[in-house]
């Protein structure tokens, strides 16, 4: 059987990433590091910063779904993409729009710098010990939630993982996909 692989695109306005959850399992497989959890990388970095820091989205990096018949397929995002999408989430005060497991609104925690690694060697996020490929959207979020810090510090939330709504490339050629995200970004 072939391997069904949908790569996902911002399409129309009410295209975006309007949330991002910490989770126990993210599905890019990446998972971020609690700044204060991680003294040797972080000498300067203590308890009180409650910083997290970790990948958003990877560029084609494929993710398992299933759909309603329980058949398995892939979604992968573009670093076109991720870019346009990382900007839309800031452009559109997104920031303070965070979730616990995709199911409860949480308070008190907000993306504080959101950046694309440029060059994964000399990247902000190297200094903290990963090597991200090139176009992948990288967030630190302020946790002020003493619940979920407390969740953080045990083990249980191991990265970000994000709530959004995005077309699929299926009838869009790649040419197009570039147009309709430049007149996307000139209405907003």
């Amino acid at each position: 059987m072939e391997r069904k692989v949908i790569e996902m695109v911002i399409n129309d306005l009410e295209d975006e990433v309007f949330a991002i959850s910490v989770v126990t399992k993210p599905a890019i497989e990446e998972n971020f590091i609690a700044l204060s959890e991680h003294e040797i990388e972080l000498k300067t970095i203590d308890e009180d910063k409650r910083i997290l820091i970790g990948a958003v989205l990877v560029p084609e990096k494929e993710i398992l779904r299933v759909d309603a018949k329980n058949n398995p397929y892939y979604i992968k995002f573009s670093a076109e993409t991720i870019k346009v999408s990382s900007e839309l989430f800031l452009m559109r005060s997104k920031q303070n729009n965070v979730t616990l497991q995709h199911a409860k609104k949480l308070d008190d925690m907000s993306v504080v710098e959101s950046w694309i690694v440029e060059d994964s060697k000399v990247d902000k996020s190297a200094l903290y010990g990963f090597e991200y490929p090139k176009g992948t959207w990288v967030a630190m979020m302020k946790v002020n939630n003493d619940d979920v810090w407390e969740q953080v510090k045990s083990g249980a939330i191991k990265g970000f993982s994000i709530e959004g709504k995005f077309s699929d490339n299926t009838n869009l050629s790649e040419l197009d996909l570039l147009e309709q995200i430049k007149q996307l970004l000139k209405q907003i």
